[in-house]
């Protein structure tokens, strides 16, 4: 029987990966500019000094050394309630290490020298199968009221469509000093305390998740703002990938019911980032890979917002949703006899409608929905000498087109109302934020899942997602 030294297993893990990779950061900065891995400002991003890549190498290092020492070389993992065979799964640490290394890699060869969108997504591809075939796989999943579904032949499948997702979704939300290494970190650690609770204090899926935490956390003191450093893409498609295994093995292969809540609540941020993003060029007939300037950090620099507030909101956000995530299994709302303790499932209810109207409050700061009369209410008072007809016509632009000036300084109708193709030169607020050149959020070109690659100036085609940080 496991003894409550596991627990100290994963802090000790936790540190030691972080101190590999605070010591290692400064290093691989030397190692980018000799090499010419370095990402340059460009009118899309909000960075302003060129800056070097690689920092995600230090992260795969602080998270092997970590790994090697506390994480056992089998995983055994209790079968799902309700499971035909009954038998105990067991996921390989090698092959779950090895396929860190080769996204890792992959990701590196990307920032000193632009890979091809098919070479990048082979490569995100192969990562995620290694994994699969380590035993890191969905082929059961237990749901409220649906109950116990089973993927006996396309388990692997959606194993690696689930991966390939996640290393996409880190990178496209990489967009502003210390935002993804900041949002991993808390990731990271929600996943251990939601792994310890489900699988007890030997859960070798908590150990995982704190050291994928710790490496974030060590490379974060070299990359908030003002960052030294960005992780690249070598970090950014390495923290998805290890984000993603660790929601298989330590959330989605459990006999509980909230096992694919805690996930898509822990990840909702960078979820809900691509997910408007994608949304919102397909809806203009855009390929959804193509640039743009409508991520949560553009939208929060169009409202004023500096970057070190853009990342503690947006941390903030993070650990409020990863705070619901561990109510669902910390707050004693549901008997043994799976009836409903109605106190219990009051707090909890309330909890969870906290969580709902922070998140819409920030949706609509952000400006993601178009609301005429609440649009109105901002720019009368923001200059309320204003003509009906100047409200009412940047309002129309404003809902036509997407793009929201900032309206703290001076209203909209005095810093031009700008073209209504929300594609066309000049439509963004900030100028030059809608050109899809090079950038940390990366060159406009076909690509896989992905965007684009390449830091302010690291730029090329991208499968494999938008900027390096």
């Amino acid at each position: 029987m496991a003894t409550p030294m596991s627990y100290w297993d994963a802090v000790y893990a936790f540190l030691a990966a972080a101190a590999v990779a605070v010591v290692l950061t400064p290093l691989m900065a030397r190692v980018a500019r000799r090499v010419g891995a370095i990402s340059f400002p460009s009118a899309r991003g909000l960075s302003r000094t060129p800056t070097p890549l690689l920092g995600g190498l230090a992260i795969l290092a602080g998270f092997l050394v970590a790994a090697v020492i506390w994480m056992p070389n089998v995983i055994y993992l209790a079968p799902v309630e309700g499971q035909r065979h009954g038998l105990i799964s067991m996921v390989h640490k090698w092959p779950l290490l090895g396929g860190a290394v080769l996204i890792a890699l992959v990701g590196a060869i990307d920032d000193i020298r632009d890979l091809k969108p098919l070479f990048k997504l082979l490569g995100q591809v192969a990562a995620a199968v290694i994994a699969v075939r380590g035993g890191a796989t969905i082929n059961e999943l237990k749901l409220p009221v649906v109950g116990l579904l089973s993927f006996p032949n396309a388990g692997g499948e959606l194993t690696v469509v689930w991966l390939v997702a996640l290393m996409n979704i880190v990178n496209f939300s990489d967009g502003v000093d210390g935002l993804a290494a900041g949002v991993c970190t808390i990731d990271g650690v929600a996943f251990a305390v939601i792994a310890f609770m489900l699988q007890g204090s030997s859960s070798a899926a908590a150990v995982m998740a704190a050291i994928t935490a710790g490496a974030s956390l060590g490379f974060l003191v070299h990359n908030f703002y003002p960052a030294k450093i960005f992780m690249g893409d070598a970090g950014s498609n390495l923290l998805g990938y290890l984000l993603g295994v660790v929601a298989v093995i330590g959330s989605l292969k459990t006999n509980v019911v909230v096992a694919l809540a805690v996930p898509l609540l822990i990840l909702a941020v960078p979820f809900l980032d691509t997910g408007f993003v994608v949304a919102k060029r397909l809806k203009y007939g855009r390929k959804p890979w193509n640039a743009d300037a409508n991520h949560f950090h553009h939208r929060m620099a169009r409202i004023g917002f500096s970057q070190r507030k853009t990342v503690i909101y947006l941390y903030s956000w993070t650990l409020m949703l990863a705070g619901v995530a561990v109510s669902l299994k910390l707050v004693p709302y549901q008997r043994p006899d799976g009836g409903y303790r109605v106190g219990w499932s009051i707090v909890m209810g309330a909890i969870l409608l906290g969580g709902l109207a922070a998140s819409f409050y920030l949706v609509y700061v952000l400006e993601i929905f178009k609301f005429k009369a609440l649009r109105s209410i901002q720019l009368r008072r923001a200059d309320p000498g204003a003509s009906e007809q100047d409200i009412n016509r940047t309002v129309e632009r404003d809902v036509g087109t997407g793009e929201f000036d900032s309206i703290k300084e001076r209203p909209p109708w005095e810093l031009g109302a700008g073209p209504a193709d929300p594609a066309a030169p000049g439509a963004g607020p900030i100028a030059g934020e809608d050109a899809e050149g090079p950038g940390r959020d990366g060159a406009n070109a076909p690509g896989g899942l992905g965007e684009e690659t390449g830091g302010d100036g690291a730029s090329g085609p991208g499968g494999a997602g938008e900027g390096p940080r």
